[in-house]
């Protein structure tokens, strides 16, 4: 069976991710798609809106045949970090190609912009020092010294990283070639809204962003119901009567206040990613903000990004230190959360092939990294249950991967 790999984070899955795996999956001629999806705490630092088992019932019902977690240490990095572990993954799994989105739409352009960053290393890497050194935010460096090496190359297409999905799909590309992958790269035009565009419009697909922005406006499911399949409605139903709140950085907040100021700038200096002595900022907003919005609205500067203070103050959240860090430096596993008839089918019959061990159930298997997984979904259940059956940790021990015969997915095709 010849498999296709995606990298997701369906927060939540919208009708733009269900056209993107049509698309994956025609354009490569794959019998299965296998997802690398995120756990419940995600690449821009956020916890996610509902929780990895809930994602996955998502994708499982929207086409995707196997879905396994990204880890924690990639699933929370950087850009180039989440491609890495994502690429690794889906190589380990046997994918002949992998499918990204991106707003340029074409592979050659980012063949193209993969080739010139080579041949002009050294200018390229001279750039970003120079503009990080001038305080600008590294994403920001990395597309001037981008921009440096493209003068006078006007005469071929290269792709536009300035766009988040483009950044993303030249990292795809760059980690399947640092490790030697033989997986063809294949890109989807995305179609509606941008990546980060938090308006909603009947004429288009709408953005996970604006989808969330919406919801936490109003508080009302109806508001989303035409940009996402019925699925995702159905489980977000759910998950709201069991939970009444979904995941986002206001509920979390007295949880990160709580751990910031019982540690204090000294512990929270060996955080990974804390640098350059903004931890004594990030204790003195703590000790005088009460809610999230004004914490990062002083926290904040040209130097750091939003999402790379999010990424800290998850790994403060988590306790995840730049010691543990180091240690994960590759991902170690597979780890299943869910498959289809045919998603079984395809590992039962690649299980020897397999560069990685497979992991469904947690207790037979220790590894550091596994266990950063598992801290994590520990604390993202009690910060959201409030009390409830759902706040319950362990899960991971207690629940096994999702399969058809246990999911019903016929209300929903």
């Amino acid at each position: 069976m010849k498999a296709t790999g995606i990298v997701v984070e369906y927060n939540p899955l919208h009708n733009g991710h269900v056209y993107h795996v049509k698309e994956a999956k025609s354009e490569t001629g794959a019998d299965v798609i296998i997802a690398v999806m995120s756990g419940n705490f995600l690449q821009r630092g956020e916890p996610a809106f509902v929780d990895k088992w809930t994602r996955s019932k998502m994708a499982l019902a929207s086409g995707v045949d196997i879905v396994f977690e990204l880890p924690y240490r990639f699933a929370t990095g950087n850009a180039q970090a989440f491609a890495q572990g994502a690429i690794e993954l889906l190589d380990a799994a046997g994918c002949s190609a992998f499918c990204f989105g991106s707003e340029d739409g074409t592979i050659e352009s980012f063949q193209n912009s993969l080739q010139l960053i080579e041949r002009y290393t050294d200018e390229y890497e001279t750039a970003v020092k120079a503009a990080v050194a001038e305080g600008v935010s590294y994403p920001m460096a990395l597309n001037q010294a981008y921009k440096t090496i493209l003068a006078g190359q006007s005469s071929i297409p290269v792709a536009d990283l300035t766009m988040p999905n483009n950044i993303l799909g030249f990292h795809y590309m760059e980690a399947a070639k640092s490790i030697g992958s033989s997986m063809k790269a294949v890109t989807i035009k995305r179609m509606g809204a941008g990546y980060h565009d938090d308006s909603l419009d009947s004429q288009k697909i709408a953005s996970a962003t604006g989808i969330r922005k919406s919801f936490f406006g109003s508080e009302r499911l109806d508001e989303v119901s035409n940009f996402i399949p019925p699925v995702t409605k159905q489980l977000l139903q759910e998950w709201q009567s069991e939970r009444a709140v979904f995941g986002n950085w206001e509920s979390f907040y007295p949880f990160l206040r709580f751990m910031i100021l019982r540690d204090g700038p000294d512990r929270l200096r060996t955080i990974a990613d804390v640098s350059e002595g903004i931890e004594n900022l990030i204790f003195r907003a703590a000790q005088s903000q009460d809610s999230f919005q004004s914490f990062m609205d002083t926290v904040k500067s040209k130097r750091y990004t939003w999402t790379r203070i999010q990424r800290m103050l998850t790994h403060i959240l988590t306790g995840f230190t730049k010691i543990r860090q180091a240690e994960m430096e590759k991902p170690t596993y597979l780890r299943l959360l869910g498959m289809t008839n045919e998603g079984r089918t395809y590992l039962n019959g690649r299980k020897k092939e397999l560069s990685l061990p497979l992991i469904s159930k947690v207790a037979s298997f220790s590894d550091p990294s596994l266990a950063m997984d598992i801290t994590a979904s520990d604390i993202y259940a009690l910060a959201l249950g409030k009390g409830t059956s759902a706040s319950k940790i362990g899960l991971d021990y207690q629940t096994s991967p999702i399969m058809e015969d246990h999911f019903s997915f016929k209300s929903f095709k």
